[in-house]
């Protein structure tokens, strides 16, 4: 069983409900056709019904069992529209302003995710970059615990030893450009409980740099090695079990062998499952690097910090990948008091 069947047979037995903002794309139209299909849970498609059901029969895809609501005609629209007036960046508006923004399909599927309407989100597809991400940053509490929301991505490797099985979880591959010693902190430690979650084991989380242990020093090895020491500490204070090591190469990460020669003992060296890059350059390129010329599935990215799962994808995501980062979402949501044990995912705007 590959690992995106095993996130669906999870999945199975507790389906979710997965909130898509861009409802008439045809590709969001298939993906939420193979969810159902998967016994997933049940998609809510947010658009107007009848472009939806003109895409679908263009693209032959089956409605049944898909919620469809168009913001325009929702019975909800009134009270959004309240709830947004009175956050405190919004209270200028006027009723018209409030309506206006709420018909966003963007900001209404994030009003719904933060409502309990949903139980997780996936858009982003039919986007550019960020628009998705302010209307969940704006609308959609953070957990106490994240000080910044970040991103991560999940990849399957062809090489089975890697990882687990072939698993392995990097960030910040999408959203935090040139991130604090902090921050980096934050995003190790937010990374490591959605990797619990998955793998049901204690992560090895390896904080990546180009110098391993001090065999270079500059401002950004000394973030990083900084960044271990405050991850430890943050796990520590939440009484999670988080194996961290680092700063360290790629390869010191990854390689067993490698790792003996440049790190000695450690719990993460030569079999991290988690890999922490220093900045958004790096992670990135690393992601695409792995997804076009080693052959990985990519999933993601997974929105990480917030109350309430959600994830941005590209504008290039397949059906089949809007499908599977639905269902990783969706498994993110089934047990996320116990991911985040001291966070309150029902907190109301």
């Amino acid at each position: 069983m590959s690992f995106i069947e095993s996130v669906y047979a999870k999945l199975k037995r507790h389906p979710k409900r997965i909130v898509f903002p861009d409802g008439d794309d045809p590709r969001v139209i298939r993906a939420s056709h193979i969810f159902y299909e998967k016994d997933a849970g049940i998609p809510i498609l947010i658009g107007k019904r009848e472009v939806i059901e003109r895409v679908a029969l263009a693209e032959k895809a089956n409605l049944d069992h898909v919620a469809i609501i168009n913001p325009e005609t929702s019975s909800d629209l009134p009270q959004f529209c309240k709830m947004l007036e009175r956050l405190g960046r919004y209270k200028k508006l006027d009723v018209a302003d409030s309506r206006a923004l709420m018909l966003n399909p963007n900001y209404f599927a994030a009003m719904m995710l933060q409502n309990g309407q949903a139980d997780a989100l996936v858009g982003g597809m039919s986007s550019a970059a960020g628009s998705l991400l302010r209307p969940l940053i704006q609308l959609v509490k953070p957990l106490p615990h994240a000080d910044i929301i970040s991103g991560c991505m999940i990849a399957e490797i062809p090489d089975k030893s890697f990882g687990d099985d072939g698993v392995l979880f990097l960030a910040d591959c999408g959203v935090v450009p040139d991130p604090t010693m902090e921050q980096l902190a934050s995003i190790a430690l937010q990374t490591a409980l959605v990797a619990r979650q998955v793998f049901g084991a204690r992560p090895r989380v390896a904080m990546l740099s180009f110098s391993t242990k001090g065999s270079a020093r500059t401002a950004s090895t000394e973030k990083v090695a900084g960044a271990v020491e405050l991850v430890r500490q943050l796990a520590s204070d939440m009484d999670v079990e988080i194996a961290v090591d680092g700063e360290m190469q790629v390869d010191a990460a990854l390689i067993p062998g490698l790792a003996k020669t440049k790190m000695g003992t450690s719990l993460v060296a030569g079999r991290a499952n988690v890999l922490i890059f220093p900045d958004l350059n790096s992670g990135n390129i690393a992601a695409k690097l792995i997804q076009y010329f080693g052959g990985a599935r990519v999933y993601g990215q997974i929105v990480l910090g917030l109350s309430h799962p959600a994830a941005e994808l590209s504008r290039g995501a397949t059906a089949e990948d809007i499908a599977s980062v639905a269902a990783l979402v969706g498994l993110k949501a089934i047990e996320y008091r116990k991911l985040y044990p001291h966070g309150d995912s029902s907190a109301t705007l």
